[in-house]
């Protein structure tokens, strides 16, 4: 089968694809003729340089790639999207649901000596809250709305994204951390039960990646150099790297896998 038509008329949901392992996904995806729904957040000027960049992936590729300015997290956004995208696709067609919400709280649990501020700067339960639902939870709530409107394909993949911070402490990552264990967690509970519909469920853990969301952590610097010392073949992942892989989980030959953490990172995660 030509590549270029492997995934001819089926879709992917992106939620958070403007930049990084979402953006990359769309370009790779579409390449292999996938038509994408790319849900994100971002202000005028830069949702008209996206949707410029988005419609010549479509042209180039011949595709479909529609582009929605929406907050992914708000319930009846959400509902709207559903109802207006199931008018486009074709029942059974989104082949992936790919959360990419990079949206959190990057607070410390407590400042020492400087109460004035404490409860300004630290994590508040709210934070956590927000954090977890954000780059969590959420997944759970578009995977039953998808699938609520006869959606998903019957052999259709769902694909989180966690990091190495949910096991061992970065700074300022609480509740990011929290979230993403919450994550793990998630997806093998809905690796079981939504199996019944055909779909699988994975997380991928790239290694250190020079995006945004990395650059907003305290401390970036340090897990930048580090990344590199510590990766095996010498360089830091990039999105390209999770693009290829993700492209792989939405394959005929991937679909045996399921419930699983799929390290991504050349090795990073062995030091």
């Amino acid at each position: 089968m030509d590549k270029n038509l492997q995934f001819k008329g089926l879709w992917a949901v992106i939620l958070g694809g403007s930049s990084g392992f979402g953006y990359a996904t769309v370009e790779k995806l579409a390449k292999h003729g996938m038509n994408v729904a790319v849900l994100y957040r971002e202000n005028k000027a830069a949702d008209k340089l996206l949707k410029k960049n988005l419609t010549q992936i479509a042209e180039a590729n011949s595709t479909n790639v529609l582009a929605y300015n929406i907050n992914a997290l708000d319930a009846d956004s959400r509902e709207s999207f559903t109802k207006e995208f199931a008018d486009i696709a074709e029942k059974h067609s989104v082949k992936l649901l790919l959360h990419s919400i990079a949206r959190g709280n990057l607070k410390p649990l407590t400042i020492n000596n400087n109460k004035e501020d404490e409860a300004y700067n630290t994590l508040s339960i709210d934070d956590i809250q927000l954090t977890a639902y954000a780059m969590s939870t959420s997944l759970l709530d578009w995977t039953r709305s998808l699938l609520n409107a006869d959606l998903f394909h019957s052999d259709g993949r769902i694909i989180g994204l966690t990091s190495e911070g949910a096991h061992k402490y970065w700074e300022g990552y609480a509740a990011v951390s929290i979230a993403k264990a919450s994550l793990e967690s998630l997806a093998k509970y809905m690796a079981v039960e939504f199996s019944a519909y055909g779909l699988k469920t994975n997380v991928i853990q790239a290694g250190v990646t020079e995006t945004a969301s990395l650059k907003r952590i305290p401390g970036s610097e340090k897990l930048l150099e580090m990344g590199i010392k510590r990766n095996p073949l010498g360089r830091m992942t990039k999105p390209d790297d999770v693009a290829g892989v993700i492209y792989l989980l939405c394959t005929d030959e991937s679909f045996w896998i399921n419930g699983s953490i799929i390290h991504v990172d050349g090795g990073e995660h062995c030091r």
